[in-house]
Formats: structure tokens, sequence, C-alpha cells
């Protein structure tokens, strides 16, 4: 009998998710104090999200797989240790070669994190239920994009870059102490589902792919890595448009405005794939967010219109993910964690790669001809969607 999943543990996964999504999100709006801290060049500390990132790319699908074959609890506790000790480290760095060490190790502690979050909560939630305890979950994450990263720039003009990384320091290594304790109660703690209840042990992967033929688990994530640039595409070179167009007082309010409806669009995409079925929802997602995102570039020059442009998108792009996590949960359950780690490692390369190509683009082409090319990418995700769903329909997939 699989536990239940309480309010308590599910509010203790939100936290978790906001604390680490802040520490990703809040890099950002502090690298020119840490530029002019550390006494380098503001282009260059672009390199500390990169670091993050890449760490995060290369450890997620291993600590995925460590994950499924041992104590879930016991992982996700050392893993948020590590993570505050990382944080500790940032904040004392002397120098910027050492501050990109630490970004390092920090992206390896966030990769065994939020995924052992995700399946802890996923193997415990009812069936009925599960996208949108995972939509609760994830949402603790975007609250971090729109309101940790914020306040801990605020709170760096008034104590230093170094007083959000030892805050969030202190908070992820009191939250180790429950998390080491509460998922212990039953068997679901150590593995997944499938594995329980009689699949081989040790189930999980180094690689999509494995047990199920045609390369299903490997289809699942691309479509996870195209929606990232897809998005990522958009929302990273937003604050920058709107700032070359003159309406740099407008970014503030329009990024709170995304973030709520990102909240909002992943709740909603939750309950739907809990109702309607999780491959159904993520293509119906991503075709809206091909034509919203089309929409946003059509529109960009007009703040009004662009407004509600970025709400219709962020809704659609956001329903996206719950559905997502639940159908590789379906789908995969003897290895869940491992594909969920999966999952965010085509995330994070998606995100990164839009950093990379949005650039040059936004150079050369500018804002408009970059969402263009993400509504653009958008079309083959929704495509392998429709290649899944055609291949099998079974209740919530």
């Amino acid at each position: 009998m699989t536990p239940r999943l309480s309010a308590g543990l599910v509010a203790l996964a939100w936290v978790t998710q906001f604390l680490v999504g802040t520490d990703l999100f809040v890099v950002a709006p502090l690298l020119p104090d840490i530029a002019a801290s550390l006494h380098v060049a503001p282009a260059r500390t672009g390199l500390l999200i990169t670091a993050f990132s890449l760490a995060y790319v290369v450890a997620s699908p291993f600590a995925g797989r460590l994950s499924d074959r041992h104590d879930r609890a016991r992982i996700l506790s050392a893993a948020l240790v590590l993570f505050s000790l990382a944080n500790v480290a940032t904040a004392l760095a002397p120098s910027f070669g050492l501050l990109l060490a630490t970004r390092v190790v920090a992206g390896v502690a966030a990769a065994a994190t939020g995924p052992t979050v995700y399946a802890l909560v996923s193997t415990r939630a009812q069936a009925t239920a599960r996208a949108q305890v995972l939509a609760v979950v994830g949402s603790g994450l975007l609250t971090a994009l729109w309101v940790g990263a914020p306040a801990g720039a605020v709170l760096s003009r008034h104590a230093g870059w170094q007083a959000a990384f030892v805050i969030l320091a202190a908070g992820t290594c009191v939250l180790a102490v429950p998390h080491a304790f509460v998922w212990r109660s039953g068997r679901t703690a150590t593995a997944g589902p499938t594995a329980a209840a009689g699949s081989v042990p040790g189930a999980g992967t180094p690689a999509p792919g494995g047990r199920r033929g045609g390369g299903e688990a490997a289809f699942a994530v691309a479509v996870t890595a195209l929606w990232a640039f897809s998005v990522y595409s958009l929302y990273t070179y937003l604050a920058v448009a709107l700032h070359a167009d003159g309406r740099a007082a407008d970014v503030a309010w329009l990024l709170v405005v995304y973030g709520i409806a990102a909240v909002a669009g992943g709740q909603a995409g939750g309950r739907l794939a809990d109702r309607a079925g999780a491959v159904r929802v993520t293509g119906v997602a991503l075709a809206l967010m091909a034509v919203t995102e089309a929409a946003v570039a059509l529109v960009f020059p007009a703040t009004w219109a662009l407004t509600v442009a970025l709400v219709l998108f962020a809704s659609a792009a956001y329903a996206f993910f719950p559905a997502q996590q639940r159908h590789l949960v379906d789908t995969f359950p003897e290895r869940a964690t491992g594909m969920l780690s999966w999952n965010n490692s085509a995330l994070f390369v998606g995100l990164s790669l839009a950093g990379a190509v949005g650039g040059p683009v936004v150079h050369s082409w500018g804002y408009p001809q970059l969402l263009y090319l993400g509504a653009a990418v958008a079309v083959p995700a929704w495509l392998l969607t429709r290649h899944r769903a055609g291949a099998r329909r079974p209740p919530g997939r």
C-alpha cells in the first residue's frame, strides 16, 4: 500500500523547489554586483549561469539513477546539505575562479534535488491527481522566478550579493532535516512503484531509452528540450528587448504578470492532465504555445497587446510541464527519478541553447525574429507528441 501524500509533504516539497529555484534565478540580477565586487567584466560573469546549467545537465541523469537504486530520502537530504555548503562557499569565494567552481558544485547538488523531490511526490500521489500535485510542487520553481529572484536582488542592494546565498544556504540546510525522516514511512522512499511490485532491482537507467522499444524515452525528453528552447528564447531576451525599445519601466511588472500566468498555467495543466490525459494536454499546450509565441512577436511594439499575448503564452507553455512529468512517471514508473532527471537535463539543454542562439539572432535580426524561431521549434515538439499519442492512448498517458 503506497503511503498517502499529506498537505505537509507537498508544502515541504514546494518550499524546497522554491529555494532551489531562487538559487538558480537569483544569479542573473546579481551579475552586475558580482562583477563589481570581484573586479571582472560583467559579460564574463554570465559564465556563472552557464557553469550551473552545464553541471546540472551532466549530473542530473547520474543523480537520478543513483536515487532510483538507493534511498531517495537519504539522497535528497545529502543533496540539500551539499547545496547548502556550495552556497556558503559561493558567498565566501574570494576570486571569480573559485566562485565559478562553487556554482558547479551547486549545479550538481541541484541535479540531485529537483528530480528526487518530484519522484517522491509523484510515487505517493493518487494516480488521479498525480499531474496536479506535480504542478503544485513545480509552482515553487515558477514562484522563485517572479518572487525569489527579485527579492534576492533587493536584498543585494541593501546587504550585498553574498547575503542572498547565505540565506539560501541556511534555508536548504534546515530543510535537509525533515526530508531525512518524513519520506521514510513506506517503500516508495527507495524505489518506484513498479520496482517494488516485482521489477528488476536497480532498474534506474543511465540514458533515456532502455526497456521500452523504439526510443520512446528519447522521444519524450527530446520534446522537453524543444519546449525549453521555445519558452526560454522568449523569456531570456524579453527584458533586453524591452530595454532596447525604451520600455525599461515595463520590465518588472511584465515579468510579474508573466510569472503569475505561468503558475496559473501549470496548475491548469496539471488538473487537465489528470482528467483528459497527459499526452493530449502536452500536444494542445505545444500547439497553443507556437501560436501565441508568434502572436507575441506580432504585437511586441504595443505594450498592452504584448501583455495579453504574454499571459496567453505563459499559460499555454507552462501547462505543458506537469503533463509531461506525469507522462514520464506513468510510462516509466520503475525508474521515475531517472526519467525526471533526464527531463530536467533536457530542459537545461534547451535553456542553454536558447541563450546561445538567441543572442546572435537578436543582435542580427531583432527580438521578434527570435520569437518566430521559437514558435517554429515548438512545431516538431508538437509532432513528437502526436507520434506518441498515435502509438498508444492508455488512460492518463
